[in-house]
């Protein structure tokens, strides 16, 4: 079992900035990719940013690429979402998510292969 406690989020204008993070705890984190997802009323989840597990593969839906940055510290089991310029469509409930397959080469884009959830944290942009 892996547990995801994500923290960080919050309200904040139009071009601000906020940095999450996702704490871990249980089986070693260090060894599986990790991906930030969100979901607003009405939409579906979708996959925001994504990290394999030594940090060698990354991925950003392209809403978000050159403003959000992904970033891990496995000594801490730590994974962070550093949002820059944040726009009102990015308001949203964020979540982490671990994909427990270990050294998988790739960051994780498939929702479906991430086992393991954390209970998300709200980040609400005002215009």
């Amino acid at each position: 079992q892996v547990q995801l406690v994500e923290s960080g989020g919050g309200l904040v204008q139009a071009g601000g900035s906020l940095r999450l993070s996702c704490a871990a705890t249980g089986r070693t984190f260090s060894n599986y990719a990790v991906g930030w997802f969100r979901q607003a009323p009405g939409k579906e989840r979708e996959l925001v940013a994504a990290i394999s597990w030594n940090g060698g593969s990354i991925f950003y839906a392209d809403s978000v690429k050159g403003r959000f940055a992904i970033s891990r510290v496995n000594a801490k089991n730590t994974v962070s979402l550093q949002m820059n310029s944040l726009e009102p469509e990015d308001t949203a409930v964020y979540y982490c998510a671990v994909d427990a397959t270990r050294f998988r080469s790739q960051a994780t884009t498939s929702v479906g292969l991430y086992d393991y959830w954390g209970q998300g944290t709200q980040v609400t942009v005002s215009s």
